[in-house]
């Protein structure tokens, strides 16, 4: 992947990290995270931004059309957070299920907003929901690997019948990311409404290492949940990709 700005993004899209400007606040590593993504049009999201955001757009194409944007149901597993230098143990090690959307502010910057994060621990639930204000829920949630070249997570939200269960196959070898895949990944930040102020949180880590992926099997509630159309997942993903995983380093909100 190119250091530098690629083809038909904006300018303010880059595939590498631009770095923090502080010391990181906290820091974890992502495993084995499957992003499954549609396309939908722009008036469908904008409903649901924080104050002083707009959605970020990209056609399928890669070129903007200023209509299109793009929905997330990302699975991962957190391990290793540590508040530095001090390491929570395994209480920091969970499975995450989230829906997010993305986003450019009134400076330019490119980051996603979280409508939901499903975890399975209860205890990293409460601590970022009221360290971040982010819409965290508890969440019954396990992750198995049925070949090598599968990875499945399911969860089920405490409290409701909301699920999500998500089978996807991956290709062996990393592949050269598009300018879309590129678009739908290297997010520097994110937007958090809070205490009736929008801050950016930045983060960064390595580059992804990207294996495009397709589905198995499919079932999800949580996209409709978070007011987005609910046959939305009823339809197959325009994008489907892998990654063994990252480091990240988050910064304060500002």
């Amino acid at each position: 992947m190119s250091a530098t700005t690629p083809a038909g993004a904006e300018p303010g899209l880059h595939p590498v990290a631009p770095g923090l400007t502080g010391r990181p606040w906290i820091e974890q590593a992502w495993r084995d995270v499957v992003f499954a993504h549609w396309r939908v049009d722009a008036s469908a999201v904008a409903p649901l931004l924080p104050a002083g955001t707009r959605p970020d757009t990209l056609g399928a194409d890669g070129v903007d059309d200023g209509a299109t944007t793009w929905v997330g149901l990302i699975c991962f597993r957190f391990t290793d957070t540590r508040f530095p230098p001090v390491s929570v143990g395994q209480v920091g090690d969970f499975i995450e299920v989230n829906v997010r959307v993305y986003t450019v502010d009134e400076r330019g910057q490119h980051g996603v907003v979280f409508l939901s994060l499903d975890a399975g621990k209860l205890a990293p639930t409460l601590g970022a929901r009221a360290a971040t204000g982010l819409p965290y829920w508890w969440a019954v949630a396990e992750q198995r690997r049925p070949t090598p070249d599968r990875v499945a997570y399911a969860m089920r939200r405490h409290g409701t019948h909301l699920r999500s269960l998500l089978d996807v196959r991956f290709d062996e070898q990393p592949a050269e990311p598009t300018d879309l895949e590129v678009f739908l990944t290297a997010r520097w930040g994110m937007h958090v409404r809070r205490l009736g102020r929008t801050r950016f949180w930045p983060n960064e880590h390595e580059t992804w290492p990207l294996h495009r992926a397709s589905v198995v099997s499919l079932r999800d509630d949580l996209v409709g949940a978070a007011g987005l159309p609910f046959a939305l997942t009823e339809l197959e993903p325009d994008s489907v990709l892998y990654s063994p995983g990252v480091f990240t380093r988050f910064g304060l909100g500002r």
